[in-house]
């Protein structure tokens, strides 16, 4: 049965793999691998598993899974099986940091250091093997008015509806792009949210991209579904296409969306604006343990460099789900089993032949899972107008509340990337370390020099990742390397001179 690690004290000081992320990839990863034998510690940040998607699906109502939907009571069956999984399991952690351990494995590859903190302390642990499954984040959607009060994330809705039960009790307002946008909608109309409209940002060039997919799409799980979500969207609320600007205006706080549509607009009233845009990958613990990367024209982002088994640059560090590319719930599962499987083969817990049969069957579900993505990447790809604001006025990076215009000065100075943007202004220094504004700053700086966002590239990321307070680094345990560090020599007794020379007597 499962090990809840309640505190720093209760981990080993080294395991066979560590999971990061507990969604859907991050739970299959650790049961699979865990059938095979390995000592699994799966590190999550949450309070319960299954990551966004099945965010508090363990203790949903009948009611809460009616209005959800049914791919999200389907996470119950995933739960239950991790629940009954041979591994340890470490709730509200973080990790922060994946780098070279000292020690090598069984296989001759140098182990990993995980850096995690649970409880106010932090520990160093040893991996033979980690697998990433951080997930997705929300894409920016910088507009004027998009930082004031009374407009949020439509992500952060849904975490409040799965976690708390909480809805907008006012007139809501939807704007933006892809699948998540409807069904967000879908849920708040079910849930008897007055939703005044849906504002779709969706490019029109984009069906010229999708339809050479549509055949693929239409003979996938996704076409049925997203048809019937469609129509209980437009049956139920208004929807408004072939938007070219928005703004969000208010005194004080959101009070209306102006719709742009060519050259007519549209005035909507309304007491709370969600915004979406389609996600992109989490990449910070990625970046930070040294993998390699690069732009994806198609989803309009940045993706780590992996195999098909989900293996990174890094050595045994692989990564599944969407932080390796948006794949959905359903491939995310499969992609997190192939590499717990693939952690099973390299640390010698099965043979070739049987390997090779399990990922055979996996390498199939998988492809199945991924028909259709191509088309909903062309369809829902959403617009550079939208990902890169013209009005100068616009924050781009809310924590140190930085405007397009400022950045655009600074590009003009000749800046090559955003690294030397981010030492100019603060632009991606603040609490969020780039996760709301690192895609706009990128793609602001690569047109202002007219280049691709691949020769401008990302942040530069090291760990820690996520804010660790001096109290949990106090706790760390103080090797002589650290201590020769800080202090410049390490202070030994007459008894520690009397142990070396009686050492190197021996």
């Amino acid at each position: 049965m499962i090990r809840d690690i309640q505190s720093a004290a209760d981990l080993a000081p080294a395991y066979d793999l560590v999971v990061v992320g507990a969604g859907p990839a991050g739970l299959s990863a650790a049961i699979e691998a865990s059938t095979h034998g390995l000592a699994v510690l799966l590190a999550d940040e949450n309070e319960a598993p299954g990551g966004q998607i099945y965010r508090s699906v363990e203790r949903a109502s009948d009611a809460d899974l009616a209005r959800m939907g049914p791919d999200y009571a389907a996470g119950r069956v995933l739960i239950g099986r991790f629940r009954r999984a041979d591994l340890s399991y470490a709730r509200r952690a973080t990790v922060w940091n994946v780098g070279p351990a000292d020690e090598e494995t069984g296989d001759g590859a140098h182990a990993l250091e995980v850096g995690i903190s649970l409880g106010g302390i932090a520990r160093p642990i040893v991996a033979h093997r980690v697998i990433l499954a951080t997930g997705a984040l929300e894409r920016p959607f910088p507009f004027p008015g998009w930082t004031m009060p009374g407009v949020m994330a439509a992500g952060a809705a849904q975490i409040l509806m799965k976690s708390s039960g909480l809805v907008p009790s006012g007139r809501t307002v939807l704007a933006g792009t892809g699948p998540l946008l409807y069904l967000l909608a879908s849920q708040l109309l079910r849930a008897g949210v007055s939703v005044t409209a849906v504002v779709d940002t969706t490019p029109a060039g984009n069906w010229r991209l999708a339809l050479p997919h549509l055949l693929s799409f239409a003979t996938s799980p996704y076409a049925l579904k997203g048809v019937r979500l469609l129509f209980e969207v437009h049956r139920r609320t208004r929807v408004i296409r072939g938007v070219t600007a928005l703004e969000a205006v208010g005194s004080g706080k959101f009070g209306a969306l102006r719709v742009h549509r060519g050259d007519k607009s549209l005035h909507i009233e309304g007491d709370l604006l969600l915004l979406h845009q389609g996600i992109a990958p989490n990449l910070n613990l990625t970046l930070a343990a040294g993998c390699d990367y690069g732009w994806d024209e198609r989803l309009a982002a940045f993706r780590p460099a992996v195999d098909g088994r989900g293996a990174s640059s890094v050595a045994g560090v692989s990564i599944a789900g969407d932080a390796a590319g948006i794949v959905g719930a359903v491939a995310s599962a499969h992609q997190g089993e192939l590499a717990g499987l693939t952690a099973a083969r390299d640390l010698n817990r099965l043979d070739q032949g049987a390997y090779e049969r399990r990922r055979s069957q996996l390498a199939q579900k998988l492809a199945r899972a991924l028909k259709g993505r191509t088309f909903i990447e062309h369809r829902f790809r959403p617009g550079e107008s939208f990902r890169v604001p013209g009005d100068n006025g616009t924050i781009v990076c809310r924590c140190e509340e930085i405007a397009a215009g400022k950045l655009r000065e600074v590009a003009s100075l000749g800046v090559p990337g955003p690294n030397q943007m981010k030492a100019f202004t603060r632009c991606g220094m603040g609490p969020c370390q780039g996760r709301l504004c690192g895609l706009t700053a990128v793609e602001l700086l690569a047109q202002c020099r007219g280049v691709a966002p691949s020769e401008v590239g990302y942040y530069r990321l090291r760990p820690p990742i996520k804010p660790v307070t001096l109290g949990e680094l106090a706790a760390l345990p103080h090797t002589e390397a650290a201590i020769v560090a800080v202090a410049g020599f390490v202070e030994r007794t007459a008894d520690d001179a009397q142990d070396a020379t009686h050492g190197s007597r021996q």
